[in-house]
């Protein structure tokens, strides 16, 4: 078993999203998702090494349905075209995970909230609010720009100042953002490489410093 096996699984489901078909390819998709959980529970124990807070997370507890949320979202296909996961995570607070997605339309690492509820934000937000300086260090840093380019792009922030917060705050353009993420695309060829549990554990390493200072702001 590979992501080889993966992608051809993705790409058959995808030329044919149906229950019916699901139904008779079960085994094979159990066999896939199996072999899944078996790889991030090896990708589990090295990212634990890296950080003595890391929340460890099984495999089985980490991987996300294959089927989409047909009742908020009835015009999607039945399944999704991707395996999504989320690792380190911490089930007793709104500590945001890392994430990893692999996909026959796009893969990518990514981590931090995306669009997060109102007392989350609100969280985040008192934190630039205090120590913004740290945050603009953490995102500036070169080798941090170089891996995720920077937040993922917020299409929804604010035209003005958040409620609480003058417009001429010195932060103010963090604190009109809606999502604090970041996102490193993959390509396929990259997965199919030996060494990219070792890519996904520098990558996780990269991001620690960010998401360690959301942590901070949502969990104190």
């Amino acid at each position: 078993m590979s992501f080889n096996k993966m992608f051809t699984f993705l790409r058959e489901l995808q030329n044919n999203n149906s229950k019916d078909w699901m139904d008779e390819h079960r085994d094979e998709y159990h066999d896939v998702k199996d072999w899944f959980v078996s790889w991030l529970n090896e990708l589990d124990e090295k990212l634990a090494k890296v950080h003595d807070t890391y929340h460890k997370t099984e495999g089985k507890k980490a991987v996300n349905r294959i089927n989409n949320n047909l009742l908020y979202h009835p015009n999607k296909p039945v399944y999704k075209d991707h395996f999504g996961a989320g690792l380190d995570i911490d089930k007793s607070s709104n500590y945001g995970d890392f994430y990893i997605q692999i996909g026959t339309n796009g893969s990518f690492i990514a981590g931090g909230f995306y669009k997060p509820k109102k007392e989350v934000l609100d969280s985040i937000r008192d934190a630039i609010d205090y120590n913004g300086e740290e945050l603009k260090k953490i995102i500036s840093k070169k080798s941090f720009k170089e891996t995720f380019g920077g937040l993922m792009t917020d299409d929804d922030k604010l035209k003005t100042s958040p409620k609480g917060y003058s417009q001429d705050h010195k932060h103010i353009e963090l604190l009109r953002r809606k999502s604090f993420a970041v996102k490193h695309d993959v390509t396929q060829k990259e997965i199919m490489q030996s060494n990219f549990q070792d890519k996904c554990v520098e990558i996780y390493k990269e991001m620690l410093p960010f998401r360690e200072y959301l942590n901070k702001a949502v969990t104190v």
